[in-house]
């Protein structure tokens, strides 16, 4: 595996760590009776993201769309084409 990568997952972890902690701690301050909005709060936020995750799953309509082009073009030569199409 790339160093680099080994040394960005590692700074990623950390920085999730910090979150976290910085969380509960905060989380730790709040009253009793404020905790129960900060969980109603993320389950708001769950069901949110669950919604916007339904909407991104990948359709593959577009499949085979280009076949015409099999013959003509490598793989990598596709790639390039569709960069230039964007």
């Amino acid at each position: 595996m790339n160093i680099k990568l080994i040394v960005d997952f590692s700074i990623l972890r950390l920085v999730k760590v910090v979150w976290e902690e910085a969380i509960k701690t905060k989380l730790n301050e709040l009253p009793e009776n404020l905790k129960k909005e900060v969980l109603d709060f993320i389950e708001f936020l769950l069901q949110k993201h669950k919604k916007k995750m339904k909407k991104r799953k990948f359709k593959f309509d577009w499949e085979g769309g280009l076949s015409e082009l099999k013959q003509k073009y490598s793989s990598v030569e596709l790639q390039h084409k569709a960069l230039e199409w964007r």
